[in-house]
C-alpha cells in the first residue's frame, strides 16, 4: 500500500508527464501529486505543432492534453513556468529555478526532448526556425501563411518526419519548399532505400524540391534576415526562412547533475530505465522520449521519441511507482499525415537488421503495407492509407514466428489468418 501521506513529483508538463499524473489518481493514490512545468503552457500533445494544428486546421485550445480545470480537481499541484534545476537523490529534493525546494518520495524524469541545433554560421538570423514547442508552432504557422502569401521560400534541413510534415504545410500555405538532406533519400536511417523514395515522389509531386547528399553549412543573411543558405557540396538556394529539422536530443541534463545512470549519444542517448522504468536510483523513474528502456520484446535498449511512447509510458511509470508490477513492451508506433498520404508504422527495423522488404498491395497507388524482416520473422510494418491492420502487424512482431512471405504479399489473406 501506497501511504496517503507520501509526495509524488513529475519533472515534464508534456503528454508523458501529465497521463502519469492522471494515472496515479485513477489508480487510486490519495497523496500529493507535483507537476513541474517548464513551459506556461498546460501539458499538450505534440503531433498537431506538425499537422492540424499548423496547418491551421486545428484550434489552439485542441491540443491540451486535459481542460485546465482537470488538476484542480484531481488535486494535482501544477508548477507552471519553473524548471527544475537542480535534483538531489540523497536528500530527495527538487530545486526548482525560482529557488523552490520541493521533497519527494518517488520522482518521474518526464523531461522530453529538444531539437537539436545546426552548428553553423548564420543560426543567430532573424528567420531560423525550430519545432519543437507550442509557441515555435505558432510563430512558424503565421510564418508559412506569410510565405505563401508573398511566395517565399521555406529551406528545410532535415528529411525527417518532423522536416516532411512541415514541408507538406509549407506547400498547403503556398510557400516554395527546398529540402537539404545528407541522405540519399527521405527518411533513409528508418524505411531504408526501398521505401525512402516512396517519399521523394510524394513531395515531389507537391513541388518540393530535394537536394540529397548534402548538408547546410551557412546560413547567408542580409541586414538581419535570411537570404540563401549554402550547402557543402559548394551550391547556394535561396532561403527567407530556415527550418533546423535534424532530429531531437534527450533533455537529460539533470539526470546526469543527480549521478543517474545515462546512454551514451552515440548509442542514441536518454537516461537509462530497467523493464519497469525505473532508472540507476530506486526512487526516480524516467518516460517518454528522455527514457532509454530496456525493452523485454525486443530484446535491446531503446529510445522511442514518438507520441504513442509517451502517451503509454507515463501511465506505466505511474504504476510502477504505486509498486505494480510493470514490464512494459509497447511495440513502437508512430503516425504521420501528409497530404493525402496517412501512414502508421509499427516495429523497430534499424538499418542492417533486416534482409527482406516485403510489400503487399499497390504501392504505385500508396495503398500497401510493407513489412521489414528478418529470416521471415517481421520487425516492423508500415501500412499507408490502408487502415485498421495496425494491431495485426503488431501481433506479427510480437509473435516472432517466421512467415512465407509471398502469404505476407498476398492481400487475398487477412493478416489475422497469418497469426494461426
Amino acid at each position: 500500500m501506497v501511504d496517503a501521506h507520501q509526495t509524488f513529483v513529475i519533472v515534464g508538463g508534456g503528454l508523458a508527464g501529465a497521463k502519469a499524473a492522471e494515472t496515479l489518481r485513477a489508480e487510486g493514490f490519495t497523496g500529493r501529486v507535483i507537476l513541474i512545468c517548464d513551459e506556461r503552457d498546460h501539458p499538450y500533445e505534440r503531433p498537431p505543432l506538425s499537422k492540424g494544428y499548423l496547418l491551421g486546421k486545428d484550434e489552439r485550445d485542441s491540443v491540451f492534453v486535459h481542460e485546465p480545470a482537470f488538476y484542480a480537481q484531481a488535486r494535482i499541484e501544477l508548477h507552471l513556468g519553473q524548471p527544475a534545476v537542480h535534483l538531489d537523490p540523497a536528500g530527495r529534493t527538487v530545486r526548482l529555478g525560482d529557488g523552490t525546494l520541493i521533497a519527494y518520495d518517488k520522482l518521474l524524469l518526464a523531461t522530453g526532448a529538444e531539437p537539436r541545433r545546426l552548428d553553423i554560421p548564420g543560426t543567430g538570423l532573424a528567420g531560423v526556425h525550430h519545432l519543437r514547442r507550442l509557441a515555435h508552432a505558432e510563430r512558424l504557422r503565421g510564418v508559412l501563411a506569410s510565405l505563401g502569401r508573398d511566395n517565399g521560400h521555406l529551406v528545410i534541413a532535415g528529411a525527417g518526419w518532423i522536416g516532411l510534415e512541415v514541408a507538406a504545410a509549407a506547400r498547403t500555405y503556398g510557400a516554395e519548399v527546398t529540402i537539404i538532406e545528407p541522405e540519399p533519400t527521405p527518411l533513409h536511417g528508418i524505411l531504408g532505400p526501398e521505401l525512402g523514395a516512396l517519399f521523394t515522389d510524394l513531395h515531389g509531386e507537391h513541388g518540393v524540391r530535394f537536394h540529397f547528399g548534402a548538408r547546410l553549412t551557412e546560413i547567408v543573411g542580409q541586414d538581419g534576415m535570411v537570404v540563401s543558405v549554402r550547402t557543402d557540396d559548394g551550391e547556394e538556394h535561396p532561403a527567407h526562412d530556415v527550418l533546423a529539422a535534424i532530429g531531437a536530443a534527450p533533455r537529460t541534463a539533470l539526470a546526469e547533475q543527480a549521478g543517474l545512470a545515462v546512454v551514451d549519444r552515440a548509442d542514441g542517448g536518454g537516461i537509462a530505465v530497467d523493464a519497469a522504468l525505473r532508472t540507476s536510483d530506486p526512487y526516480i523513474y524516467a518516460a517518454g522520449d528522455a527514457a532509454a528502456a530496456d525493452h523485454p520484446l525486443l530484446d535491446t535498449r531503446l529510445r522511442v521519441e514518438h507520441w504513442a511512447n509517451a502517451l503509454n509510458g507515463g501511465p506505466a511509470a505511474a504504476r510502477a511507482m504505486l509498486g505494480q508490477d510493470i514490464s512494459y513492451d509497447r511495440v513502437p508506433y508512430f503516425f504521420s499525415d501528409q497530404y493525402d498520404l496517412g501512414m502508421e508504422y509499427s516495429g523497430y527495423a534499424p538499418p542492417g537488421s533486416y534482409d527482406q522488404v516485403v510489400c503487399r498491395g499497390d504501392v504505385g497507388k500508396r495503398e500497401f503495407i510493407a513489412f521489414w524482416l528478418h529470416q521471415g520473422r517481421v520487425l516492423a510494418g508500415m501500412n499507408v492509407n490502408v487502415w485498421d491492420v495496425a494491431g495485426p502487424i503488431q501481433q506479427l512482431i510480437r509473435s516472432g514466428a517466421p512467415l512465407d512471405p509471398d502469404k505476407l504479399a498476398d492481400p487475398t489473406i487477412p493478416l489475422t489468418d497469418l497469426l494461426t
